[in-house]
């Protein structure tokens, strides 16, 4: 895969932004003074009358977004994941959340990759404090095919939605021809050995180590599972069913999270055993994306391990 291109989910946010601003006149995106990081600038450039900085206000941002939404327009809310899911989370539960308004956030610069930025930026439990919202939908996307999919399908779809998106260029495996629909995984690889469930960036690492056991004779089925809430629950329990055990990649803390999640449907109605590969109950720190995402267990290598030391 290293040949294949590589785009950041946020560089889609932003260009998926601008499509939808051309054909709805009803889309407005609000920003908190990140306009260029969160490639909502796209937007602005074509759309001046209905970007709005908020300045550096996200509570204040997500309670504008409210109101627009009250009035019938769908306001995308964008920030980084740490200030979107974390500073803001009163106004995100209480003003979107509670009367359950048709408010999309875009979440840029979630997880380790953040990267230099160090720990109080790299936000690795945005996925735990969403879920937490009744009636929340949370995506994933792993690359810049999905995230623009998934873009256009949260301003479809009615009810708020969290959307989170990285920082770093990942590798473009999707073909345009690919149809995205909130609540369903797809089976990137097929195998009964063992099933791989990964999402977001951490879907290119799955991949990557599903191509490597299978080099060694086990069969991997790699699953990449963008929604996070809700779950695919048929595509779960059957890869449960056939393959006997699971493991979870996720770019996030392995508390309350995509493991999380998968291990709490397994044990209620398939139990299975699960490994859960995430970051392990602690902060991040400063350093080059490719480099944390190695010190904290996040490459196909690690999965590689995990899998062969299981089996």
């Amino acid at each position: 895969m290293a040949d294949i291109k590589k785009i950041a989910t946020r560089e889609s946010y932003g260009n998926a932004l601008a499509e939808l601003g051309r054909e709805h006149s009803d889309v407005v995106v609000l920003d908190a003074d990140l306009a260029g990081a969160t490639k909502t600038s796209t937007f602005k450039k074509e759309f001046p009358d209905r970007h709005f900085d908020c300045g550096i206000a996200e509570g204040n941002m997500m309670a504008v977004a409210a109101g627009i939404a009250s009035m019938g327009m769908v306001p995308f809310a964008s920030t980084f994941a740490m200030f979107a899911a974390g500073r803001a989370f009163e106004q995100v539960r209480n003003s979107i959340g509670y009367p359950h308004l048709n408010v999309k956030i875009g979440a840029t610069h979630g997880g380790i990759s953040v990267g230099e930025d160090g720990a109080s930026h790299q936000c690795c439990e945005d996925f735990a404090l969403m879920r937490s919202i009744p009636g929340m939908t949370i995506i994933c996307p792993a690359d810049d095919v999905e995230a623009r999919a998934a873009v256009k399908a949260a301003y479809e779809f009615e009810g708020p939605v969290y959307l989170r998106f990285g920082r770093s260029g990942v590798p473009v495996f999707h073909d345009e021809s690919f149809k995205f629909e909130i609540g369903k995984g797809e089976v990137l690889q097929d195998g009964n050995d063992i099933a791989i469930i990964a999402t977001g960036i951490m879907v290119g690492e799955a991949v990557k180590a599903g191509e490597e056991l299978r080099s060694q004779g086990i069969n991997a089925r790699v699953i990449n599972l963008s929604t996070i809430k809700p779950l695919d629950e048929e595509l779960i329990l059957k890869a449960a069913e056939e393959c006997g055990r699971i493991v979870t990649c996720e770019e996030h803390s392995i508390i309350g999270g995509l493991g999380e999640a998968v291990s709490s449907l397994l044990s209620e109605k398939l139990p299975t055993p699960v490994r859960r590969i995430g970051v392990n109950d602690e902060f991040g720190h400063s350093g080059p994306a490719a480099e944390l995402l190695k010190d904290f267990g996040l490459s196909a290598e690690n999965i590689v391990e995990t899998v062969k030391a299981w089996l």
